[in-house]
């Protein structure tokens, strides 16, 4: 039996400033599986985050999570019903404490108890930041901040976490940790979207890919057979 599909895009288009940036996709993702959408800059796929996240209006198309449409639908909201996304470039509350930060991320629950596990299992997952439990989130290494945004979305139990871009920026050293940590919380039993730029990378995690380029789909498959591709290899791995 085919595992059931908790994300599905379809027809999706979007404009952001005055220019369509999606220009019609479909996808989806099953439970248990981490898909990787891969492309270039500017090929869309923070377009295509921000609008199933609820952060920028669709023009046309449905996104339906757990089996409803969720199009419109505000991002505070899908949080709630565990549609969770860590955003390119972090967004830590600097001028909190990563205890903090963490505390925020389980904003929309109730059990104190089950909250302070949680926490205790993203210090299991990220031993670096426990041993800075108490630091301002600012004052951290970008690597660090990414480690932090990860758990504080873990902190909301989603049935789905988007990453968009984790490796942006940051030192080869700390890209091989942050790839590990998906690979940890897949492992898990998180189900996972990720956007990367470096499609090596994000496809030998994958179970899954889809080649973003120009605001649409061209190509997908299981991502072992992508990663030989050589289609793949010459656009995406410099070969």
């Amino acid at each position: 039996m085919s595992a059931k599909t908790l994300l599905k895009v379809s027809g999706l288009k979007v404009a952001y400033g005055g220019i369509q940036a999606v220009k019609g996709v479909d996808f989806e993702v099953r439970e248990g599986e981490l898909v990787s959408l891969i492309g270039s800059n500017g090929a869309g796929k923070t377009t295509t985050m921000k609008a199933i996240t609820g952060t920028l209006p669709p023009l046309a198309g449905d996104i339906e999570f757990l089996g409803k449409s969720i199009k419109g639908r505000g991002a505070w909201d899908l949080v709630s019903e565990g549609l969770v996304m860590v955003p390119e470039g972090r967004g830590v509350f600097t001028r909190m404490t990563i205890t903090e930060n963490l505390q925020i991320g389980a904003f929309i629950r109730n059990d104190k108890d089950g909250i302070a596990q949680d926490i205790e299992r993203v210090f299991t997952t990220f031993p670096r930041l426990k041993e800075r439990a108490t630091q301002l989130a600012g004052t951290m290494s970008g690597g660090e901040q990414q480690m932090l945004a990860m758990g504080r979305a873990l902190m909301a139990r989603p049935k789905v976490l988007l990453l968009d871009e984790p490796s942006m920026g940051l030192s080869p050293i700390m890209v091989d940790k942050i790839f590990e940590v998906v690979q940890e919380v897949y492992k898990q039993g998180v189900t996972i979207l990720l956007v990367e730029q470096n499609a090596s990378r994000a496809l030998q995690l994958a179970d899954r890919g889809y080649v973003m380029e120009s605001g649409l789909i061209t190509m997908t498959g299981e991502a072992k057979v992508m990663l030989s591709d050589p289609k793949v290899r010459a656009a995406y791995l410099g070969e």
